[in-house]
């Protein structure tokens, strides 16, 4: 059913999340990962995408999250000065069952995909543009503060699942929240999650106000 590879290069990028469906821009220059890049360039142009959770003590090396996301290279450039642009397509995420020892310099994971089955399926939108509304009220306001610049009238012509996973992915949230995001079942699950995690922000941004 699912003929994806149960071996996979990983890129354990902290704070950073894909979904399926999604795109994102990625500049590659740490010499590992120029190595990964090369090899997945070479066979099926697929890595997974997953947050580190914690640093062992003892080896300097994150443990890893339970989920993750397998992507697939769309578009590749090398500069001038060695690095690799690329974009990566989320296309179903994974569940990190063990690492495989390797002799490459980057790390290897066997991952497991049947809990995300859904993810390839195309299903019929339920959630409406007007539920949206008031999360992207209450995430301007935090991008606005956080700093972060955001084209919003770009976003709105987006279906619903690649606004709300493009708001994820780009949100200022933390490495704990947006894992949790990237677990949720589905998209009402992620849109309801977002606004939880929302209203903890904009509590403490009006407390602050109010302190002030």
């Amino acid at each position: 059913m699912i003929n994806y590879p149960n071996l996979i290069s990983v890129f354990p990028l902290s704070n950073f999340i894909i979904f399926p469906k999604t795109t994102v821009p990625l500049n590659i220059f740490e010499p590992r990962y120029i190595d990964m890049i090369n090899d997945s360039m070479k066979s099926n142009k697929m890595i997974g995408m997953i947050q580190p959770k914690s640093i062992d003590n003892n080896t300097n090396i994150p443990e890893l999250h339970e989920v993750g996301c397998l992507g697939k290279i769309t578009s590749f450039r090398e500069t001038e000065d060695g690095r690799y642009l690329i974009e990566l397509k989320g296309i179903i995420r994974f569940q990190n069952v063990k690492e495989i020892k390797s002799e490459k310099k980057y790390r290897i994971l066997e991952v497991d995909y049947s809990k995300f089955d859904k993810d390839l399926i195309k299903e019929k939108e339920s959630l409406k543009f007007s539920d949206l509304e008031l999360i992207f009220k209450d995430l301007k306001s935090l991008f606005e503060k956080k700093g972060f610049i955001i084209n919003w009238k770009s976003l709105e012509k987006q279906s619903l699942d690649e606004i709300i996973n493009a708001l994820a992915m780009a949100s200022p949230f933390s490495l704990e929240e947006k894992q949790v995001l990237l677990e949720s079942e589905n998209l009402d699950i992620r849109k309801n999650k977002i606004a939880e995690i929302l209203s903890t922000y904009t509590h403490d941004i009006y407390d602050n106000n109010t302190i002030q």
